[in-house]
């Protein structure tokens, strides 16, 4: 026959001590809130980011390319550029300026890019330049088109 222990609850004392020390103790409530307000925290600030991130660099209403320049003389620069819009029927004008050597500007223009039925249109400009260019660039495009530029008909 066996004898029931002494003291059982002093036992299953010891037995939660060891237990305690070996894997250490439960975390208060507390710091378990304080896990779900950072991790919230986290993933908002990743939405954030995200959102961010997609204004600045995702798709843009207006895209250019350049095509193509060509230096006819000292003061002179032909550039072919394409645009491409999301709303075809507005308006946009986009600047195209000339480059010296250097990388300085030395010519710059404003086009006019009237609205149409297509989404990208091939425009051709002639910028004059008060030294010799040598490479033609696009500044950027805007749809807030200024009066002295806009046709009759907008």
């Amino acid at each position: 026959m066996t004898e029931p222990a002494p003291d059982s609850a002093a036992a299953s004392a010891a037995a939660a001590a060891r237990h305690a020390d070996r894997y250490g103790t439960k975390p208060p409530v507390r710091r378990l809130w304080l896990i779900a307000v950072l991790g919230i925290g986290v993933v908002v600030a990743g939405f954030a980011a995200a959102y961010l991130g997609f204004q600045k660099y995702g798709p843009k209403a207006i895209e250019t390319e350049q095509l193509g320049y060509v230096v006819v003389d000292d003061t002179t620069l032909d550039v072919r550029i394409k645009v491409t819009r999301d709303d075809p029927q507005q308006a946009v004008v986009c600047f195209v300026r000339a480059m010296d050597r250097d990388g300085a500007e030395v010519g710059r223009r404003e086009i006019l890019v009237p609205g149409s039925k297509s989404t990208s249109v091939q425009v051709s400009t002639t910028v004059r330049s008060s030294a010799r260019a040598s490479a033609g660039d696009i500044y950027g495009c805007s749809d807030q088109v200024p009066g002295y530029l806009r046709t009759s008909a907008q």
